[in-house]
């Protein structure tokens, strides 16, 4: 008998260390093998395993269901703009407004101001044209016409050295590489709209907006044929010309495209901001003397006029639905000139992304912020990091507004176009991050059972751009499978 429980007890304790690493074994397994439609969407794109972090977690789960290289600090691309998104939503508040102020440095008597105009920035990320015309609309409603003195612009709120626009890639005149500043309007940009017309063999070029300073010569002819890469056989020319400049556009365009738009950042801030205030003054009957130069609004004098902007629960979700990067580096100067009383400046924002993070007793020691867009060579996540960010934003009190904020899929935003007639369409807000050797994405899915899901996919590889049929792969495991 004796031996028989012997035996009975060694049976037990093998049963229970055979169980246990089963359980080791499907952890393990749950944890880092990827799940076979992943894996062949990877091999087929030529990225290896390797370079590729996955975390998956149902909200309401104390563990992931998927971590793969979950701790590997990798380029997170544009995803980068959620840890911007959270630390404003909460820092600042949903309901944070940007204002822009409009000062008189001198009197005001018959509607003619015998000083200085100031506007004074901070940091708005969305005043865009048509919201700085309500600021000088306003200027005009309360008895301003005429400027006998200068246009002066205070961009003191944010301290920002020379940005170089040609440092990332090379492209300085791309509006994503603008650089941040106080007064930024309208992301400092010219809409050039090519309408071609095929009996005339002509095409014309229009400007939004019309700046004064900027002279536009016109060489632009309407061929034909498909459109394809119908600026392919355009060129342009730009000649800085002191506080102005001229662009020369030259080529051939097929008539076939319709009109077409091509948006280029051709001026300094301060002489963009002087144009368009020039286009839109006089549009209103107004007339400015003197001429543009920065400085200081009145030390204690109260404000003029006061523009404020949309909230900012409406800014991060036009920052994020159409991943605007400029935007993103306003709202991540804003964190510091808020929270600290100083100047923005980056490498505050990053302290104060890190002070928060901390005081909510999130660890995330790999993380790299360079200026919270995304738009860097040397940002660093982890997926792991990244997701345990997204399930701590689900149990916020900002999440519906975080949340809202991402592209859904296959409906809006950067995803509008993707996986419209799957079964996921419609189930998953997801923010996409893309440079030439990055691609990620992030966000939340709901399953097919109706449980939500924190998903993270990064991927750096030189073949990176070829992912997007595993970027798929992940959503649609996550949204078949219900893990």
């Amino acid at each position: 008998m004796l031996r028989i429980a012997r035996c009975a007890r060694r049976g037990a304790q093998l049963a229970l260390t055979v169980a246990a690493v089963a359980a080791l074994t499907a952890r393990v397994d749950a944890a880092e093998v990827l799940p076979p439609p992943i894996a062949s969407a990877l091999a087929r794109a030529g990225i290896p395993q390797s370079a590729v972090a996955l975390f998956v977690q149902d909200v309401d789960a104390g563990k992931p269901a998927l971590s793969f290289n979950a701790g590997q600090p990798l380029n997170p691309a544009s995803v980068m703009k959620l840890v911007t998104t959270f630390a404003a939503l909460e820092l600042l508040g949903p309901s944070y407004t940007w204002k822009t102020e409009a000062y008189l440095a001198g009197p005001l008597a018959a509607e003619a101001l015998d000083g200085d105009l100031v506007l004074k920035g901070y940091g708005d990320p969305r005043l865009t044209i048509e919201h700085f015309w309500l600021l000088l609309r306003g200027l005009r409603a309360r008895g301003l016409r005429e400027i006998r003195g200068d246009l002066v612009l205070d961009r003191s709120y944010f301290e920002v050295n020379e940005h170089d626009a040609a440092r990332f890639d090379g492209e300085p005149l791309r509006p994503y590489n603008v650089g941040a500043d106080a007064l930024l309007v309208n992301y400092k940009a010219v809409r050039f709209q090519f309408v071609p017309d095929a009996a005339a063999k002509t095409v014309t070029i229009v400007p939004e907006p019309r700046l004064a300073q900027l002279e536009v010569a016109n060489g632009v002819r309407a061929g034909e044929g498909a459109c394809g890469d119908w600026r392919s056989n355009l060129k342009f020319d730009l000649q800085q010309n002191g506080g102005g400049a001229k662009v020369s556009f030259s080529g051939t365009m097929p008539a076939s495209c319709g009109e077409r738009y091509w948006n280029l950042a051709l001026l300094t801030h301060r002489d963009y901001v002087h144009g368009v205030f020039r286009q839109l003054w006089e549009e209103m009957g107004g007339t400015l003397r003197g001429r543009v130069r920065d400085g200081v609004a009145p030390a204690l004098a109260r404000p003029f006029a006061i523009y404020e902007s949309p909230s900012a629960a409406e800014v991060v979700r036009d920052m994020n639905k159409f991943s605007n990067n400029v935007m993103a580096r306003q709202v991540f100067l804003t964190l510091s000139a808020e929270t600290l009383k100083l100047p923005g400046r980056y490498d505050r924002s990053t302290r104060a992304v890190q002070s928060w993070l901390a005081a909510r007793g999130l660890d995330l020691p790999e993380l790299v912020i360079e200026n919270g867009s995304g738009l860097s060579r040397t940002e660093r996540i982890s997926a792991g990091g990244l997701g345990r960010l997204l399930l701590a934003a689900y149990r916020s009190s900002v999440m519906p507004e975080f949340i809202a904020s991402l592209p859904l899929v296959a409906y809006d935003g950067t995803l509008r176009k993707r996986m419209k007639f799957e079964s996921v369409a419609g189930q998953a807000h997801i923010k996409t991050g893309s440079l030439s050797d990055v691609r990620s994405i992030a966000g939340y899915v709901l399953d097919r059972n109706g449980r939500r899901h924190v998903v993270v996919f990064i991927a750096n590889h030189a073949n990176a751009g070829a992912g997007q049929a595993a970027q798929d792969a992940v959503l649609r495991w996550v949204y078949e499978s219900g893990r």
